[in-house]
């Protein structure tokens, strides 16, 4: 506790007052051991691996016909999805994905940080959430939420324009997401 730990830059636990002993054993437990699951936690998610296949063949399908639809829809200005042609890793996709992309994938709507905000506010199906890779449909703007503290230059280093919106896509039926969204796009002003 009062000596300098080599494999945490030289901290001294000592020096971090009431926090010291659950410091170390926190930073030491999880490196040197990893985290334990429950059993009840190891159970689920052996029994989810069982679908995870299936699940990643709808997730794709899914994915790969909105992508389409948002490529072709007069509200959308650009999307990012590796699987369309024209992408700067279409080749490096279909090289190291064959059989697909996967859910995860940014487009960005015309109008900018208050059309990206419109589309949030007025999606039905969809979940508005920061978290992805669920077997729901989620999206979310991130010029609102997960970087509306940076400035503007520092958004567009990240890639995140103003109406830039991130879409993870679920298993739902697809036509009624592509609903959502048509529905959503026609709020924009």
């Amino acid at each position: 506790m009062t000596t300098p730990d080599k494999a945490y830059h030289d901290i001294v636990y000592a020096n971090l007052g009431q926090s010291a002993f659950c410091t170390k054993a926190v930073a030491k437990t999880l490196r040197d051991l990893g985290g334990c699951m429950s059993p009840f936690n190891a159970y689920m998610t052996l029994l989810g691996l069982e679908t995870l296949s299936l699940r990643m063949e709808k997730h794709v399908e899914n994915s790969r016909k909105i992508a389409q639809f948002l490529q072709n829809h007069e509200k959308v200005e650009w999307v990012s999805y590796a699987e369309l042609e024209g992408h700067a890793s279409y080749e490096l996709c279909q090289k190291y994905f064959p059989k697909g992309f996967g859910g995860l994938f940014t487009f960005g709507v015309k109008g900018g940080l208050e059309a990206g905000k419109s589309v949030i506010n007025h999606i039905q199906l969809f979940t508005h959430v920061t978290n992805f890779a669920d077997s729901r449909s989620l999206l979310t703007h991130p010029a609102s939420t997960t970087h509306a503290q940076m400035s503007e230059e520092e958004r567009l280093a990240g890639g995140v324009q103003q109406g830039t919106i991130r879409i993870s896509v679920g298993l739902e039926n697809v036509d009624d997401l592509i609903d959502d969204l048509n529905q959503a796009f026609a709020q924009i002003g």
